[in-house]
């Protein structure tokens, strides 16, 4: 894949690694808060003309952000799992986000700078670098907390702040 980046340009750098963690780690701060402010009821069973409930699009994040920089650093292939048991409780659902939020962390110390532009193949069918592989993760996890905010506020509920991603 030609990512349009030329060997200069890939010396310098406008972002550090840790900077790009701590964006989206905001982000997965800013999504547990939205988690929070669901009810139960509503987080395991409540949609809008079709969509998915928030409890599965969340499955879905789980799926991605740890177990695809776990396969970043071990360079193992991992299937995408989106069934990750949970018992309908949203406390489980919060624990499993803060599980994978350190895994992220552990996983994330270990990916060298050097191989952000790495070509590589995320869950066996996604190919890019590793640079647009995490920034897919974010950008995902974006686009479902956008579909959560609009649940929430059909459910008149007021959603955090969108601007609020301090973390915990």
């Amino acid at each position: 894949m030609n990512t349009g980046v030329s060997s200069t340009e890939k010396v310098a750098q406008v972002i550090l690694s840790s900077e790009l963690l701590a964006h989206w780690q905001g982000h997965r701060a800013l999504t547990r808060k939205l988690i929070e402010k669901f009810p139960e009821k509503d987080f395991f069973e409540y949609s809008i003309g079709g969509m998915r409930t928030f409890a599965e699009m969340i499955q879905e994040l789980l799926s991605i952000g740890g177990p695809g920089t776990k396969e970043i650093v071990t360079g193992v292939t991992t299937v995408q799992n989106e069934h990750i048991a949970h018992g309908n409780s949203k406390q489980k659902v919060l624990e499993l986000w803060d599980k994978e939020t350190k895994e992220i962390n552990e996983n994330w110390s270990k990916i060298n700078i050097s191989r952000f532009h790495e070509e590589i193949k995320s869950f066996g069918l996604y190919e890019g670098t590793v640079q647009s592989a995490i920034l897919y993760f974010i950008d995902n996890e974006i686009h479902h907390r956008g579909q959560g905010y609009v649940y929430l506020r059909s459910l008149n509920i007021e959603p955090p702040m969108f601007w609020d991603r301090n973390t915990l």
